[in-house]
């Protein structure tokens, strides 16, 4: 059973969750939204708010969407779910109704517009908060560069977590 936590009470295996489990991205509306697995973020504190930060490509038609609204949801799943996670994180949403074919299913957060999932076993409910371009000009590792080819740097969005929900 899935039930709300307090979130400054949260307790997960964050980098597991990310590197291994990946999230579901979902930012929009219940009757237009988009959404994109991620396997690069992070969740913590800053400026005195829990926070989850998140990273997306330019060419990522979930971007739009980051932009246009205030809010997004991520999402974590059941393993039986990987099939539909990685579908949603190969094909874009500019040329179809991607979630249609996938077993999973919308529904409303209970503080934010962005939608969240009746399938997930762990759901953050975040308010866009800050938002910055990456620059390069900051790779102090030099091996960071090699995931930009296309030069294609992601843009960091932080949101604040408002509400989670984890299974008990």
């Amino acid at each position: 059973m899935v039930r709300q936590v307090e979130v400054t009470k949260l307790a997960f295996e964050a980098v597991d969750l990310w590197m291994n489990q990946w999230l579901l991205l979902t930012a929009g509306t219940l009757g237009d939204c988009n959404m994109m697995t991620v396997s690069w973020g992070t969740v913590g504190c800053m400026w005195g708010k829990p926070v989850a930060q998140i990273v997306v490509r330019p060419q990522r038609h979930t971007r739009k969407y980051l932009e246009e609204g205030d809010c997004f949801t991520l999402c974590a799943f059941p393993e039986k779910h990987r099939p539909d996670l990685q579908l949603l994180g190969s094909l874009s949403g500019r040329e179809g109704n991607k979630l249609a074919k996938t077993g999973l299913t919308l529904k409303a957060s209970q503080s934010i517009l962005a939608p969240s999932y009746q399938e997930a076993r762990f759901t953050l409910e975040c308010r866009k908060i800050y938002w910055q371009d990456l620059n390069p000009a900051g790779f102090v590792d030099p091996t960071i560069q090699e995931n930009y080819q296309a030069r294609d740097y992601h843009r960091i969005y932080y949101g604040e977590i408002l509400a989670a929900f984890c299974e008990q």
